[in-house]
């Protein structure tokens, strides 16, 4: 067996979807395509297809403990991100993990709600999330949905740049607002401190974007355990995301999803 390229690991801490299009699934998926080898701790498993989440359970964050620190002790770690953390309960534990140097600062997709509206983090880990790992994280991923019920208003494109700021600033952490569900073409925006940088992109009509947010926080990830700086890291994850957008997975019965594997 070769060992002239070996891997370097990254972690997901994230919920399990039934569907395959997004969660732990695609986390690991994104990192195997970009050649990282992944590890995962599960926070919740649900019940859901491409139409929308149908019910969620919890894992018991005993267990949910249990995993991270198996894995923090089995592996040298150079990435993690989070996803569904569901309870407030997890997000303490992985920000507890993070200040007694567990784990490496997280890149934070802070998933909330499902496009479906249903939802996927427990009412009072809002708090915890804001309080505990925000602070600690490496970047933090809100779309505008998830930073409007942070910030308290909704936002609209012209008023993305200050959102994006004020994020930054109450958290103390670099930002990365997604613009997907922008009207017109999307656009993120990375606010590292005073300096903010857009990323704009051609809207691709006619594929399912189910697990858009779960893909690009796990590229970020992946692109931060091979060495690369932050802005560099989401430039390239951004990059990835809509590469895989334009040559979308075909699936049987003609539903197209994102190509990740392509």
């Amino acid at each position: 067996m070769s060992d002239a390229h070996p891997r370097v690991v990254a972690l997901t801490i994230a919920g399990s979807d039934s569907g395959g299009g997004a969660g732990i699934q695609a986390d690991l998926r994104v990192f195997a395509r970009l050649g990282v080898f992944g590890t995962s701790v599960i926070t919740a498993v649900t019940a859901q297809n491409l139409s929308g989440v149908r019910g969620v359970t919890g894992i018991s964050a005993e267990m949910v403990l249990a995993q991270a620190e198996a894995v923090a002790e089995g592996f040298a770690l150079r990435a993690v991100k989070t996803g569904m953390l569901w309870s407030a309960a997890n997000v303490e534990m992985v920000a507890g993990l993070i200040a007694r140097q567990r784990l490496p600062a997280p890149v934070v997709d802070p998933v909330m709600v499902a496009t479906s509206g249903a939802r996927l983090l427990e009412a009072d880990a809002v708090a915890a999330y804001e309080r505990a790992l925000f602070p600690r994280a490496r970047v933090i991923t809100p779309n505008l949905d998830e930073a409007a019920l942070l910030l308290g208003h909704a936002i609209a494109r012209d008023g993305m740049h200050e959102a994006v700021r004020a994020l930054a600033a109450r958290y103390r952490c670099p930002v990365l607002l997604k613009g997907g569900h922008l009207d017109g073409e999307p656009m993120d925006l990375l606010c590292t401190g005073s300096d903010v940088r857009a990323f704009e992109n051609t809207r691709v009509p006619g594929v399912n974007t189910h697990g858009s947010g779960c893909t690009l926080s796990a590229a970020i990830a992946a692109k931060l355990a091979l060495g690369l700086a932050l802005e560099d890291a989401c430039a390239q994850a951004i990059a990835f995301l809509h590469d895989a957008l334009r040559a979308p997975l075909l699936l049987a019965d003609g539903t197209r999803l994102i190509g990740i594997e392509q």
